[in-house]
């Protein structure tokens, strides 16, 4: 995947660092808010776009970002995904250009194919009016010599939904009917034209209140700060920032496996078809796209992040439920009110870094351990882990698996042939994990490292870890205290 330019991200959590580091000092005025612009970008001289005016009005769109609005005033819309329009006017705006390579053909077959008299003969190659080309891609298939090349926008070549299209001016819009807020448009464009909403002054107003603020910890972040930072690294580091505690989701997983593992049962001896429940992109694109499955096939138990979140709320009354991790869709799923009691807020990684520089903290080593999870719920980051927890389970109950056949799908184009291999009636297996991005949980598009580097660590920190099995570890939780299923009721 085509990834940001590493000043430009650098840039956006500078500025999310920032405004953080005004959050805790009781300082986000607006005039503090207008020094921060000066010092990030002081000038005379601009160093990412074309003059520094247009980038001071893009620091001035990353600070709403980073308080949880949208870029300009103006603009109202809940999705967490948007648009940073000054950026994105950088990017070019034919679909479709010829190259050196046109050799002026003789019988023009590029303007004898094109139905909107777009194209031009010139002196040194064929020319495309831009006003005129409706980018059918006829000029690209009818030039012999390959010279007509097709310039799809890095951002809608990575989305997964066909969410992303441009308005009269070439600016990117998002479609929120069809956007699954799965973040891989942001890390696609190289402008660093997409971003996210950020929750962290709300975070920090809960702290600074007194409230009791707990984190929980994806599991894929395990391997994300290198081997030598556990769990208890983690926790150690969240709570010298002011959190009251810490609990990893990978416990959640062991929570959502033990119950998933029941409807699979359920759906295996009634020959149902089911899809997991844990990726809220893939949730998302089963809800949009393909809602007879979802209501059909989808698994009604909630995501691990819901479950720790639930289990917190019923054990520690009026707690503030904050989820750390690398999924930009997490922020979509808190919002989500048709699941009660999920987490309050989400932080990516990113964001958790820049959190933990705004208070001048640093993730060290430490000797104590710290696990609550099994194995198995640890694994639900990577791809096939979700799958392998519940089988896990049904295991543990002694259910016979051997009528069970699995389709583990990662990436959002496999999701969807997935989906529609289901829709249609012509998908061979009868279980399907779902997760949007390549690898899992592990390639988010928030990840700290590359896929390699965080799977070598995991698997160093994993190693460590004890064997307990996951329905005996479940017995030390008091499970009948809160929903498993995502409408809230219990059993």
């Amino acid at each position: 995947m085509i990834t940001n330019d590493e000043g430009i991200v650098h840039l956006k959590h500078k500025i999310i660092e920032e405004v953080a580091r005004l959050a805790w000092e009781d300082n986000l005025t607006e005039e503090s808010k207008n020094e921060l612009v000066y010092r990030i970008i002081p000038g005379p001289k601009a160093n990412y776009r074309c003059c520094i005016y247009k980038e001071r009005e893009l620091v001035r769109q990353r600070i709403r970002l980073a308080e949880g609005l949208c870029p300009t005033p103006e603009e109202e819309s809940d999705n967490v995904i948007q648009i940073l329009k000054p950026a994105c006017e950088e990017c070019p705006i034919s679909a479709y250009t010829v190259t050196d390579n046109c050799r002026l053909c003789v019988g023009k077959p590029c303007q004898s194919s094109c139905n909107f008299g777009a194209i031009s003969i010139g002196h040194h190659r064929s020319h495309i009016d831009v006003s005129k080309c409706k980018e059918c891609g006829k000029c690209a298939a009818a030039c012999p010599y390959s010279a007509i090349a097709h310039l799809e926008r890095p951002c809608k070549k990575a989305c997964p939904t066909g969410a992303i299209t441009y308005d009269e001016n070439g600016l990117c819009m998002i479609d929120e009917s069809k956007c699954v807020q799965c973040g891989h448009c942001i890390h696609a464009c190289p402008f660093g034209a997409i971003s996210s909403k950020s929750y962290l002054v709300d975070i920090i107003k809960e702290i600074k209140a007194g409230k009791e603020v707990i984190a929980m910890c994806a599991p894929a972040t395990e391997g994300q700060f290198g081997k030598d930072i556990t769990m208890a690294s983690i926790k150690a580091g969240l709570m010298e920032m002011g959190f009251s505690d810490m609990v990893e989701v990978g416990l959640g997983g062991d929570m959502t496996a033990a119950y998933e593992s029941l409807e699979w049962a359920e759906a295996l001896e009634e020959g149902k078809k089911m899809t997991t429940s844990c990726c809220p992109a893939f949730i998302n694109m089963m809800r949009k796209q393909f809602p007879e499955q979802f209501e059909k096939n989808m698994s009604t138990t909630v995501s691990p992040m819901c479950a720790i979140s639930r289990y917190l709320k019923a054990t520690h009354p009026g707690c503030v439920t904050v989820f750390v991790g690398p999924c930009i869709a997490k922020k979509a799923e808190s919002q989500d009110k048709s699941v009660p009691d999920n987490a309050d807020y989400v932080m990516t990684y990113g964001e958790f870094r820049a959190l933990l520089r705004s208070k001048d903290i640093e993730l060290k080593p430490v000797e104590e351990g710290y696990q609550e999870a099994s194995v198995w719920g640890k694994r639900f980051a990577a791809s096939g882990g979700v799958a392998n927890a519940v089988l896990e389970c049904m295991k543990e109950r002694e259910v016979d698996t051997e009528g069970i056949t699995l389709k583990k799908c990662a990436g959002g184009d496999e999701c969807k042939k997935t989906l529609l291999l289901l829709k249609a009636g012509r998908l061979e297996e009868n279980f399907v994990e779902g997760m949007m991005c390549p690898g899992g949980c592990v390639g988010g598009p928030s990840k700290h490292k590359t896929e390699v580097e965080i799977t070598r660590a995991r698997e160093a920190l994993l190693s460590q870890a004890d064997k307990r099995a996951v329905l005996e570890n479940l017995k030390q939780y008091p499970m009948d205290k809160f929903s498993m299923f995502r409408d809230g009721h219990m059993e």
